[in-house]
């Protein structure tokens, strides 16, 4: 199952101009690939229509419906991280192949449980979880694959087509589901997506990927390398602004996702129909958005475009609020698309920006588990509050809330990164050692003595303060500077790392912006001397 919504499939921002929107199809990878994910999104568009339609029919207490958009957004909290470091340390087609058979599957015995009117609340909700999880466990690998099906000119372009193919089956799928159910009944949807997700299966044996550039050390096992990526995401200032933008987007955001079914069923009495049209609008809007995205983001800059975008929202819900007839339901479905691609994509370029190569799987797992955690807590409090107070009330809440979060949040600024080099510099020597050492052994401390002019103190502590950043980033861990007290500017720096080898890895992920912090150091002091010191065991023999 390709990226589910808000998944991000932007790949790293290209400094290069697309010659052409249509470029990237000339290749038979990109085009085959694309076709496929259009069709398989359109199934999955009808499945979800079909769920929350289903659901309003089992239990149609608020809470019990939004649950429906928690258990969509919960294996995103639970399984980013995990599916990030598989998408970097495995072969990322066959991984994608096992889970897409995998999902196509579990997809198909719904179907036949909804056929056999075996369906109860908790049986929709786990099946709604794990086709969810499928998608979640696949995503940072279609979003990686991306680069290897386009040559790097046209990688602007083809994270545009993906991102239309993406709106433009959004606002087909849930309409034909929708219609779907009214002609076939509502087991049919189920069926079509499970049929649907062979297209994928299909184009992804068809397709060989290009040999990646391996690393000469051994691949990261799954603990450490999800560890590492969290320990990334804490220390990288540019992600962090951009989560916490995100956060305040997707929690109130989430209230007309999870609430849209009951806005057609009870405030203005449609069908399925109806309720599948609305869901299509928010597609709809979003394709609309995406065309005029490039002239917005040129005029208010990604800052304001967010903001825009989430002043959008807000009217959106206040629509929603007031909606007793399909026009105001549509019109608010449109506006909210569009505000969903705007501020999406605005969010999803920040983060993949502040990302190097060997990290970008779980780095973007990183935001995205608290992205989605905070409209998963937000589906959750949006259908306790409809409860509490009304559909119409719950929506002019988030709709207040979403103003409010627009000041809240000014201070982070997103696309920082932007302009960062992450390239690897690959400009550390190698350790110089006596003897082998195993790639176990650990911890490692890492001492740097620098020798400077007093007259430089504060200068150098400014520039060691912005290079801890970098080492605790990178593997370090309970970094430290000391000053010597009997020798004016002399300093040691210290941190350690759990590992010989997760050392060697720093040597590997040290980009060109990290040199240009470390030459700024060296400038002020004199020779650097760097010391390696692994942990003994006392009386351990060698």
């Amino acid at each position: 199952m390709p990226p589910r919504p808000g998944a991000g499939s932007t790949p790293a921002a290209s400094t290069e101009a697309a010659p052409s929107a249509w470029q990237p199809f000339r290749g038979a990878a990109f085009s085959v690939m694309w076709t496929a994910t259009v069709v398989s999104n359109i199934g999955t568009w009808m499945y979800t229509a079909a769920s929350g339609w289903l659901m309003t029919s089992l239990a149609p207490d608020p809470l019990i419906v939004s649950l429906v958009q928690v258990a969509t957004t919960l294996p995103m909290v639970v399984l980013a991280l995990p599916a990030g470091a598989l998408a970097d340390i495995v072969d990322r087609r066959r991984l994608l192949i096992a889970m897409e058979i995998i999902t196509t599957a579990v997809a198909a015995v719904f179907a036949v449980f909804v056929w056999l009117e075996l369906v109860t609340p908790a049986t929709l909700l786990l099946f709604t979880f794990l086709v969810s999880a499928g998608g979640v466990l696949t995503m940072p690998a279609w979003q990686a694959v991306v680069p290897q099906l386009v040559p790097r000119r046209d990688l602007a372009a083809a994270v545009t087509a993906n991102s239309v193919g993406f709106n433009l089956s959004r606002a087909v799928g849930p309409a034909l589901g929708g219609a779907v159910i009214a002609g076939f009944g509502i087991a049919a949807p189920f069926w079509l997506n499970a049929v649907s997700n062979l297209a994928v299966v299909g184009a992804l044996l068809w397709w060989r990927a290009p040999r990646r550039s391996d690393s000469r050390l051994p691949a990261e096992r799954i603990r450490n390398a999800v560890v590492a990526g969290v320990r990334y995401g804490r220390h990288n200032s540019h992600l962090r602004a951009t989560i916490m933008r995100a956060v305040g987007f997707y929690l109130f955001s989430a209230a007309y996702w999870a609430l849209l079914p009951l806005v057609a069923r009870r405030q203005i009495a449609g069908g399925p129909a109806l309720y599948g049209i609305l869901l299509g609008a928010i597609g709809a809007g979003a394709v609309a958005g995406a065309f005029f995205l490039p002239w917005l983001k040129a005029r208010l800059g990604p800052d304001r475009t967010v903001s825009a975008a989430t002043l959008g929202t807000a009217l959106a819900m206040a629509l929603f609020g007031i909606a007793h007839d399909a026009a105001t339901g549509l019109a608010a479905s449109l506006i909210a698309g569009a505000s969903w691609i705007a501020a999406l994509a605005s969010l999803n370029v920040s983060a993949q920006v502040a990302l190097p190569e060997w990290v970008r799987g779980r780095g973007l797992a990183f935001y995205l588990t608290v992205a989605f955690g905070a409209m998963t807590l937000g589906s959750v409090l949006w259908g306790k509050v409809a409860g509490m107070i009304g559909l119409p009330l719950a929506h002019f809440a988030a709709a207040a809330g979403a103003l409010g979060v627009i000041a809240l949040t000014r201070r982070w600024k997103l696309q920082t990164g932007a302009g960062v080099d992450l390239t690897p510099s690959l400009h550390w020597p190698a350790p110089i050692t006596s003897r082998e050492i195993e790639h176990d052994r650990g911890p490692v401390l890492v001492t740097v003595e620098y020798r400077i002019s007093p007259a430089d103190r504060d200068a150098f502590l400014a520039a060691l303060g912005k290079l801890a950043r970098e080492r605790r980033r990178d593997g370090a861990y309970a970094w430290g500077l000391f000053e010597d007290a009997a020798e004016d500017g002399r300093f040691v720096e210290t941190f350690f790392v759990r590992s010989w080898l997760e050392h060697l890895r720093q040597h590997e992920r040290v980009t060109n912006a990290d040199r240009v912090l470390q030459d700024a150091v060296a400038r002020l002091a004199a020779e650097p001397k760097v010391s390696h010191l692994v942990a003994v065991e006392p009386g351990h023999a060698r």
